[in-house]
């Protein structure tokens, strides 16, 4: 196989509903894998070109839904998770506590579960790896973010790192960590791209392609690694 090719893989991909997990899809499948996606409502898999994907709905946040999830597909080979929420309300606004909670168990519990799901089936097989999408928020506090959001991703960094031991020597799990990325989660809100390096925001496709690598053959030697992807805004 190919370093670059996911021909024979499958793929489980959690928030493929839209932004970058709907485009970690597309991609995967373009490089030949079988994509099982999930969202909150079943996603529609646009522009996931070939046979044999599926859709489902999932709350990551619920264990038993996720444990389900899983055990349904089977052998999969690898696991994206792009469920994330991302509100731009300080902690002084009115409902901020409830919102927070709901935020926690999906940026955080969401993909503790999941890691806890995928871990040993895919140590089972002996191969495999996980992909999570952090945050520049994770690192330096953001560039618009909400405290809630940035302290979500920082868990994502830390999950990564300790369950990369844990994974080893067969399997990994690795994250990106985007800055401001254009999708709908973003837009109406008011970034500033003139003064970034790039004088725009990432899309969509420049975060889900490496997102793709980290569980590509390719990446087969990355492990506990957090790859910044963010424009030259930061570097860590």
């Amino acid at each position: 196989m190919h370093a670059f090719s996911l021909d024979g893989q499958h793929i489980a991909i959690t928030g493929a509903g839209g932004g970058i997990g709907s485009a970690a899809a597309r991609i995967a499948s373009e490089l030949g894998a079988r994509i099982s996606a999930t969202d909150l409502r079943a996603p529609a898999l646009d522009g996931v070109q070939g046979a044999g994907h599926q859709a489902s709905a999932l709350d990551v946040a619920d264990q038993n839904a996720v444990e389900e999830w899983l055990s349904g597909l089977g052998d999969f080979d690898a696991l994206i998770d792009c469920a994330a929420i991302c509100p731009f309300t300080d902690w002084d606004n009115q409902g901020w506590n409830q919102e927070a909670e709901r935020l926690f168990q999906v940026n955080m519990l969401g993909p503790m579960n999941l890691v806890r799901a995928a871990m040993p089936r895919l140590k089972a097989r002996g191969k495999g790896s996980i992909a999570l999408v952090g945050s520049i928020a994770g690192r330096i506090g953001g560039v618009r973010a909400a405290p809630h959001y940035a302290m979500s991703k920082g868990g994502i960094h830390a999950l990564v790192r300790w369950a990369s031991t844990r994974m080893a020597p067969s399997c990994t799990i690795n994250a990106v960590a985007p800055g401001p990325v254009d999708t709908p989660m973003t837009r109406g809100e008011s970034y500033d791209a003139s003064g970034f390096p790039m004088q725009r925001m990432a899309t969509a496709d420049e975060i889900a392609g490496p997102l793709v690598f980290l569980v590509s053959p390719a990446a087969s030697y990355i492990n506990g690694a957090v790859l910044d992807i963010n424009g030259a805004l930061h570097f860590s």
